[in-house]
């Protein structure tokens, strides 16, 4: 019933959610925000007037779909209603580490396109490389190096032009949103590995002479998939970390999912403000 419901709802927005940034789903039921200043490093957002999700679907009730196996991805579609229209939120996402093809892993985004979304923003956990960057902060996703080894596409001739995946119209409102509530929004190119081992501080100074700004392993194959669906993409990175070889600390998924719940509530008011 809860599946049907979803279909005919018809929402032409959809958020995926990475690592640990579950908690925006519930930001978006509310309906009044306090101002933290995102630039320091605590800051909690009040909210008033709790609205529920319409609906809350598991992945696993979606033929196709399976939930993700990695801590921080809750794996359920949420329906929530924003400026009085439907937006789906996915919590969690697949990956190809969990011993998937890239066909699988963006079986999401094939749902969601059929049952009537036209765009789509994609967020994720990433290490930053470029100093520029800091922790806890999130970067836009201006495009990106696909290093995983496969495509959503194979399986035939399925050329589709990737010069721009990422929406530079969408780009735009984003970081005219940033402005207005004060929120530091990077941009960069993300570079997409395969994990599920971070990379080596070899790897990182390779990335970097790339041209890579920050690293994840997620994203790119769902950003594939989209375009070649027609849909409009953006992309976030929230910066969980350093990556590997440009500070002291070992790299730890824990650390990844803590620093996450507070970046969520930054990403949030920027969803908020341009969804």
């Amino acid at each position: 019933m809860s599946l049907t419901a979803l279909q005919n709802a018809r929402p032409e927005t959809a958020i995926v959610l990475g690592s640990g940034l579950g908690a925006v789903a519930e930001a978006f039921g509310t309906k009044e925000w306090g101002s933290p200043d995102p630039r320091e490093g605590g800051g909690q957002l009040r909210s008033r007037e709790a609205n529920p999700p319409l609906l809350e679907v598991p992945y696993a009730d979606v033929p196709g779909l399976s939930a993700s196996t990695v801590p921080g991805h809750a794996g359920r579609f949420v329906l929530v209603r924003h400026h009085d229209k439907p937006v789906l939120i996915a919590q969690g996402r697949r990956h190809l580490y969990e011993g998937l093809s890239a066909a699988e892993v963006t079986a999401g985004i094939r749902f969601m396109y059929e049952i009537g979304v036209k765009r789509i923003v994609l967020t994720n956990a990433a290490g930053a490389i470029h100093e520029s960057l800091h922790v806890g902060g999130l970067m836009l996703i201006t495009d990106h190096l696909n290093l995983q080894g496969t495509t959503p596409l194979l399986g035939g001739p399925n050329f589709h032009d990737m010069s721009e995946v990422y929406s530079r119209p969408w780009a735009e409102r984003f970081h005219a949103a940033a402005v207005e509530i004060g929120l530091k929004l990077h941009a960069g190119v993300y570079a997409a590995l395969l994990g599920p081992q971070y990379e080596t501080p070899a790897e990182i100074r390779m990335l970097r002479t790339l041209g890579a700004d920050a690293v994840g392993m997620s994203t790119v194959p769902e950003a594939i998939q989209a375009r070649a669906l027609g849909m409009e993409v953006a992309g976030i990175s929230m910066l969980t970390n350093w990556a590997a070889g440009l500070r002291p600390q070992t790299l730890h998924h824990a650390e990844v999912v803590e620093v996450g719940k507070t970046a969520s509530l930054y990403l949030a008011r920027l969803l908020k403000a341009v969804v």
